[in-house]
């Protein structure tokens, strides 16, 4: 088992969540990063959707200040669009990750259709490398998105893992531990083509371990059970336990 010390991104987009909910400035998701960064995130994670429902661009320019400031990578996710393209080559962000976008769902529901969309993504990873931002697909762990992925130039891929958390969550073990199996020989096989691999969504303390577990996956991004579980113990409890769970599994506890 891969015994490196797994990196944690903590995606705070649903501070502004509950900002947005009631309108004002409260609570700031600028201030839920820097609280994330002292209680030992190892990055920040945020997703400027083109509806703008919670990360707004004010925010994306000040996240992406204080990550400067504090040497810390700042992670931007965002659709493969024009519009997209233009900020992150204005903010320079460590780096971007590509996500699939729908207006009506109210979170990312599943990986980019790399393979599909092969023609359309590669000039805008291209432009986002040439910038400067390391540049990471939202996939899933399905072998002809992971060697579209590799064509592309991108340099990272992160395996969607909501699909084994909801199965989990509806007690279906058999499925779970086939998208487990698979996500395993995803990472596998990214990782021999020379791919960077991460993971996230649907992360909780209870399904953290088996997904750390996965020997090639280098960092975890993580984000709305954290903020959830933020507000009842608060930011530096929460990241501390995940980060434990973390290391338990990679023999770095203590």
């Amino acid at each position: 088992m891969n015994s490196a010390k797994l990196r944690l991104g903590v995606n705070i987009d649903h501070i502004a969540t509950v900002r947005n909910a009631r309108g004002g400035m409260h609570p700031d998701p600028v201030s839920g990063a820097w609280a994330a960064i002292k209680s030992g995130a190892d990055g920040i994670t945020a997703h400027l959707r083109e509806d703008r429902r919670h990360i707004t661009d004010d925010d994306m320019e000040r996240l992406q200040m204080l990550c400067e400031s504090e040497n810390i990578p700042l992670n931007m996710e965002m659709a493969a669009t024009e519009e997209m393209l233009e900020i992150a080559k204005r903010l320079k962000p460590h780096a971007v990750c590509l996500v699939p976008e729908r207006r009506e769902e109210r979170t990312t529901e599943g990986g980019l259709d790399v393979a599909g969309q092969h023609n359309t993504l590669v000039p805008i990873i291209r432009e986002l490398s040439d910038n400067g931002s390391r540049v990471s697909l939202f996939i899933e762990a399905d072998e002809n998105q992971i060697r579209a992925a590799k064509s592309t130039n991108a340099a990272v891929i992160e395996i969607h893992t909501g699909a084994y958390a909801h199965a989990l969550d509806d007690e279906k073990n058999d499925l779970a531990a086939s998208i487990l199996s698979s996500m395993t020989e995803g990472a596998a096989l990214g990782d021999k083509l020379g791919l960077e691999i991460h993971a996230g969504h649907g992360i909780t303390f209870d399904n953290v371990r088996e997904i750390a577990a996965i020997p090639q996956v280098v960092e975890l991004n993580i984000g709305h059970f954290l903020i959830g579980e933020a507000i009842f113990h608060g930011m530096d409890s929460v990241i501390k336990e995940m980060r434990a769970c973390m290391d338990e599994v990679r023999g770095n506890s203590g």
